[in-house]
């Protein structure tokens, strides 16, 4: 167990890395920012010199003065036009990159991640994290820091000339303000987590929201209506009241420094007017003074509230750089550049779960060049040896061992290298067919149309053409086509490996024939494929046929050694083949 002090400070670093980002290459956007906040901050208070010179002046005064003073406030509102206009042109460059760079940051370091690490991670997670909360680390961090520097100076500034103009009034009015500035202390710990609360049910909301809408045609197949509205009210609703929450802690904090606000204004004019009656001070001073007071109490009722939201977007900031940070793992650092006699299983178990194992001391070698078939019924532990091979799952006993090297100290980078995986369930991107096939990858023409034509992709090719858009995960095209596009797309990659799970399992059977036909005649490759189909043409070409049950090798052979035993094998081949 990590201590409180280390558990904080590794907090601080991954804070202190991810606010980095923000600033990388965007240093001189920022400063300059900042910049022209400080001279426009000064441009504003020297107002209140103004109405000070022009409340004596209008008391007794000549009219060269008064011109003068009118001059000079034109000037400055000139300056000011050309500074509010170079602010916002300088401070949304700045933010557009910020914006730009951590996202990328933040979508480089998910993309990055292992498949076993993302599989413990919720997508609704890192879509809140890259929609919503950006949103409020925008207006919250980004622009809050801006607002922030910019009460400071305008408070620093206007404190600085109301000492000039008289230290007793500033000193009373400093008094005045110090119950508003207390209101960030107290309510900052509070808004943070009301907000980081808001953010983790956004999660929840938008995994939800993802599942009810994917899962669309079973729930009106299954006549589930009424209840997925109950589960979505039920989310909506405690999103809503965690946001409820959040709003009412910011309305106090508005409250607050509004209050002490009001009293400060009232006390200082109250103040000031004795001080005009007695002599103390003159008219155009007390009239500075109030403007200045404005300002300076700008900074008192926004810079509590500026705090607190600002706290509250670094813990939304905290919140992804825990996530993304952690779980990054690429197993060892063995880079592999080929497979040398192929794959070696020896004494292979694992467990997804304490206590329950699904693999049990497998025993397996697949040589390279050679064609394996995978067969047993569901649940004997086929799909896992297949994620186990892939580096999904680093926490095997026994060996894996993929040229001698052993699976989990191979990099996981140079792994993918070697192997390409044909699924059942095939993503398919709403883009082009031939990005589909080449994963927006660069590949020679020839290469591409053997491809097509191995995969049976020819027909859709000439019929909708390479450039035919495939909809949301293939909504353009049928089980068929996008399995085949699957199929392709591992081919073009040329792996010396090549692993299908049930790959042809939504492919007729003319079609399916074909496909793994084609994969089994391909020189040089390893192929390891889990199958529940038993065409006889196709079974005799398999070197090896390793059939499965309960987690562990029961038979292995060729094909007619296997039916010649008459045992597992020969009832599952048996069973497929009843019409």
């Amino acid at each position: 167990m990590k201590g409180k002090n280390e558990y904080m400070n590794e907090v601080k670093q991954r804070r202190k890395k991810m606010t980095a980002v923000f600033y990388k290459n965007n240093k001189l956007r920022f400063a300059a920012t900042v910049f022209i906040l400080a001279y426009g901050s000064i441009l504003v208070v020297g107002i209140s010199s103004l109405l000070q010179q022009a409340t004596d002046v209008a008391l007794g005064g000549e009219v060269k003065e008064l011109i003068r003073i009118i001059l000079m406030t034109i000037g400055i509102i000139v300056l000011l036009t050309i500074n509010w206009l170079c602010e916002r042109i300088v401070r949304n460059r700045f933010i557009e990159k910020a914006q730009k760079q951590y996202k990328e940051y933040v979508f480089d370091k998910i993309i990055n991640k292992n498949i076993s690490s993302f599989a413990k991670e919720t997508t609704g997670r890192y879509i809140s994290s890259l929609t919503n909360d950006m949103i409020s680390i925008e207006e919250n961090f980004l622009q809050g820091n801006f607002l922030l520097i910019l009460q400071i100076l305008s408070f620093v500034l206007a404190l600085g000339l109301m000492i000039w103009y008289n230290w007793i009034m500033t000193v009373i009015a400093m008094g005045l303000s110090v119950l508003s500035l207390l209101a960030s202390l107290i309510f900052g710990d509070r808004l943070m987590k009301a907000e980081r609360k808001v953010s983790i049910q956004n999660e929840l909301y938008v995994s939800m929201l993802k599942d009810l809408l994917s899962g669309f045609t079973v729930i009106k197949s299954f006549k589930a209506e009424e209840r997925i509205k109950e589960i979505f009210q039920s989310q909506n609703g405690k999103l809503e009241e965690m946001k409820c929450g959040r709003r009412k802690t910011d309305a106090l904090i508005n409250l607050v420094a509004s209050s002490a606000g009001l009293v400060v204004q009232i006390g200082i004019i109250l103040i000031g007017v004795f001080f005009v009656m007695t002599d103390f001070i003159t008219m155009g001073v007390l009239v500075a003074f109030v403007q200045l007071m404005g300002i300076m109490l700008t900074p008192v009722q926004t810079i509590p509230k500026l705090l607190a939201n600002r706290k509250a977007a670094i813990g939304l900031i905290d919140k992804i750089a825990e996530v993304v940070e952690y779980h990054a793992d690429n197993h060892g650092m063995v880079e592999i550049t080929d497979i040398g006699t192929g794959v070696e299983c020896r004494n292979l178990h694992f467990a997804y779960e304490p206590g329950h194992e699904i693999l049990k001391g497998i025993h397996i070698t697949f040589e390279k060049g050679k064609s394996y078939a995978i067969v047993g019924a569901s649940g004997c532990g086929k799909s896992t040896l297949l994620n186990l091979l892939l580096g999904s799952y680093s926490s095997y006993d026994g060996s894996m061992k993929i040229g001698g090297t052993e699976l989990r100290d191979i990099n996981l980078n140079s792994l993918y290298d070697m192997i390409s995986i044909i699924q059942q369930n095939v993503f398919i991107f709403d883009n082009s067919v031939i990005d589909n096939i080449t994963m927006f990858s660069e590949f020679e023409d020839d290469k591409i149309e053997k491809v097509i034509r191995l995969s049976g992709l020819t027909k859709l090719v000439d019929e909708k053409g390479k450039d035919y858009k495939c909809g949301e995960n293939g909504s353009g095209l049928s089980g068929g086509e996008k399995q085949r596009i699957s199929i392709a797309r591992c081919l073009l990659r040329e792996t010396p490996i090549l692993i299908m799970d049930e790959a042809t399992a939504s492919l007729d059977r003319e079609t399916s024939y074909m496909v793994e036909d084609a994969i089994l005649n391909i020189d040089g490759l390893t192929r390891i494929i889990v199958t529940h189909k038993y065409e006889d043409k196709i079974m005799e070409k398999y070197d090896e046929i390793i059939v499965l049950s309960g987690g562990k090798v029961v038979e292995r052979g060729t094909f007619q050694e296997l039916l010649e035993k008459k045992e597992i094998f020969y009832s599952l081949y048996n069973v497929s083949n009843v019409e």
